[in-house]
């Protein structure tokens, strides 16, 4: 009994609408990032840039509405419905998405780093994942400046 109070005194907690903001920031980044390297990757290889531009903008548009945007809402709704207040820092994600997400940045740091995929094609798999994961971030912004009137309060 007294190891659960000390680490419940050692937990970061936070207000659910704080791991909003954090998921938020945490989606911008991913996404933020990729869409930099891609579009890095985009003018060290200048040919066919328009298409790979307008392939890259579809395909990102088509995995936001198919599967991030059902992933996203996923993740703010197991958010609101934490049981706890003050939920640990690191709850915006569950375990089984952190080990996605540790999959997913290993497996683009090996495939920038080994060469296996030529850098036009990387340039489109960066923008392509980059513009849903961004625009997934809105709605923990979203749920974060709506949070008190989602739950009824002032």
């Amino acid at each position: 009994m007294q190891f659960q109070k000390i680490i419940q005194k050692l937990k970061p907690g936070l207000p659910k609408r704080y791991l909003m903001f954090i998921a938020a920031v945490v989606w911008t980044f991913a996404g933020g990032m990729l869409l930099y390297k891609g579009s890095v990757f985009l003018h060290q290889s200048a040919h066919y840039i328009w298409l790979r531009l307008i392939i890259s903008f579809i395909g990102g548009i088509l995995f936001y509405v198919f599967l991030f945007s059902k992933i996203s809402l996923k993740h703010a709704r197991r958010i609101l419905n934490l049981e706890l207040e003050k939920p640990c820092l690191f709850s915006f994600f569950n375990l089984r998405s952190y080990i996605l997400m540790s999959l997913m940045i290993s497996m683009g740091i090996f495939l920038r780093k080994s060469g296996l995929v030529p850098v036009f094609y990387l340039s489109v798999l960066y923008v392509t994942m980059g513009i849903p994961l961004f625009t997934s971030a809105f709605r923990f912004y979203y749920f974060g400046f709506l949070f008190n009137k989602m739950n009824g309060r002032k």
